[in-house]
C-alpha cells in the first residue's frame, strides 16, 4: 500500500489500525509547515526543533488514547498544539527568568520603573501613545482592525479570528506584519518611543 497517496484521515485510520508507518508520513507530510510556526513564534531553531517533538509526541499520545475527534482538520489540530507547546515554553521560560533582589545585585524596588511617574513622564507618554495612534492609521485595514482590537479594545486572538471571520493564524499573521510595519514607520520618521 502506498501510504504517501492517502490522504490525512485514512493515514490516520491506517495508523489506528496498527500500521506504525502511517504516523510517520503523517509527521513527514507536515514537517515543514508545523516546525516553520514554531520557529516564527520562538526565533531558535533548536527549541523550535524541542517543541516540534514535544508537539508530535502529544498528538501520538492523543491518538493512542483515542482522544482525537476527526473534522477534517488534522493540521489545524496539530498547529493548535504546537502554539499550546510554544505557550507553555514561554511560561516555563518566564518562571525561570524571574530573578530575586539577591540574585540581581542591587535593589530592585529602587529602580526608575517601580516610582511614581512625574508630569514629564506623563507628558512623554501621552506623545508617544499620540504618535503610535497616527502610525496605526496608515496600516492597512485588516491589519489596523487587528492592533484596535488587540491593543483598544483587548480581545484575544481567539475573539478577533472569531469577529473578523478568519483562523487564529490569520489574526495573528496580520498582528504581526502590522508590528513589521508599525516598526518601519517609526525608523522612516524617527521616532524616539521611550
Amino acid at each position: 500500500m502506498n501510504l504517501k497517496a492517502l490522504s490525512d484521515q485514512e493515514l490516520l485510520n491506517t495508523y489506528l489500525s496498527g500500521n506504525e508507518s502511517a504516523i510517520s508520513v503523517l509527521i513527514e507530510r507536515h514537517r515543514k509547515r508545523v516546525s516553520e510556526y514554531i520557529y516564527m513564534m520562538v526565533k531558535n531553531r533548536d527549541v523550535a526543533d524541542d517543541i516540534f517533538q514535544e508537539t508530535f509526541i502529544k498528538v501520538i499520545r492523543v491518538l493512542s488514547e483515542g482522544r482525537y475527534v476527526e473534522t477534517g482538520k488534522f493540521l489545524s489540530w496539530v498547529l493548535r498544539i504546537a502554539h499550546n507547546q510554544v505557550i507553555d515554553y514561554f511560561r516555563q521560560n518566564k518562571q525561570q527568568n524571574q530573578v530575586s533582589e539577591s540574585d540581581a545585585g542591587y535593589d530592585i524596588l529602587n529602580s526608575k520603573k517601580f516610582s511614581d511617574a512625574t508630569v514629564e513622564d506623563h507628558i512623554v507618554s501621552n506623545q508617544i501613545e499620540s504618535d503610535v495612534r497616527r502610525l496605526i492609521d496608515y496600516l492597512p485595514d485588516e491589519q489596523r482592525e487587528v492592533v484596535m482590537m488587540r491593543y483598544y479594545s483587548g480581545l484575544s486572538f481567539k475573539e478577533i479570528a472569531e469577529q473578523t471571520e478568519v483562523s487564529i493564524n490569520t489574526a495573528l499573521g496580520r498582528m504581526r506584519y502590522a508590528l513589521i510595519n508599525l516598526r518601519k514607520m517609526i525608523q522612516e520618521k524617527q521616532l524616539i518611543l521611550s
